[in-house]
């Protein structure tokens, strides 16, 4: 009954429609946090001829990365790592929001991409409902009623989560501090969390209305920004 803007999965609309667009031929691209499951797929991957590196925390999600997902792999944190500027695109999905200094992961991000290189975020805001339950729940107590809920999610689900200036105006603070101008930015009103429990989930969506009223921007659930490199 809602508007479309607020039924927009903001995870799958940066895979099928946000990334896609700024995929081009022979580009070199790092993913930050792709682990088991990178962003592209070996099809896309070799139809573009793209040079994938895979970049995680855990040597062990890489390891599970499918055959010829990555052309290279490194296993760093974000927020400690320095490139060499060679790359053209990094993708960086649901990654920010566990991570305790955000600030870091833009420095690192500079100093992976050259000149002109684009950074596609995907991030849930620390505004949103489901983001201030996890931040305000014991991490034991949180893990047994979302496995609870949603059982399919263990192994994928369930880091630690910070969401550290984890906010559209925030994340455009930082990129101009660390070189970058906002190419792209679209703003996503929907997530699953509540889906299990109608009257829950009503309750939700009328104060989504209502907070998207008084802040706009900020009262977005999750964002995709598109960041490019001066």
């Amino acid at each position: 009954m809602l508007p479309e803007r607020y039924q927009i999965d903001g995870n799958a609309d940066f895979q099928r429609r946000f990334c896609p667009i700024f995929l081009k031929p022979g580009s070199r691209l790092v993913d930050v946090g792709g682990g088991k499951t990178p962003l592209v797929n070996r099809l896309t991957k070799g139809e573009l001829k793209l040079c994938v590196t895979g970049f995680d925390v855990s040597q062990e999600e890489l390891d599970k990365a499918p055959e010829e997902a990555y052309d290279d792999v490194i296993c760093a944190d974000i927020t400690t790592y320095r490139g060499t500027q060679d790359a053209d695109l990094l993708i960086c999905q649901a990654v920010l929001e566990h991570v305790q200094d955000v600030e870091q992961a833009f420095a690192a991000f500079a100093s992976i991409l050259k000149p002109q290189g684009l950074a596609l975020l995907w991030v849930p805001s620390r505004h949103a409902a489901f983001a201030r339950l996890n931040m305000l729940l014991p991490e034991k107590l949180k893990h047994k009623i979302l496995f609870f809920v949603f059982p399919h999610m263990k192994g994928d689900q369930g880091f630690p989560v910070y969401y550290d200036r984890c906010t559209p105006r925030q994340f455009q603070q930082l990129a101009r501090k660390h070189g970058f101008t906002l190419e792209s930015e679209r703003l996503y009103y929907s997530n699953k969390y509540f889906y299990f429990f109608l009257p829950l989930h009503v309750l939700w969506r009328v104060w989504l209305i209502v907070f998207r009223a008084v802040r706009k921007q900020e009262s977005a659930e999750t964002f995709s920004m598109a960041l490019r490199k001066l």
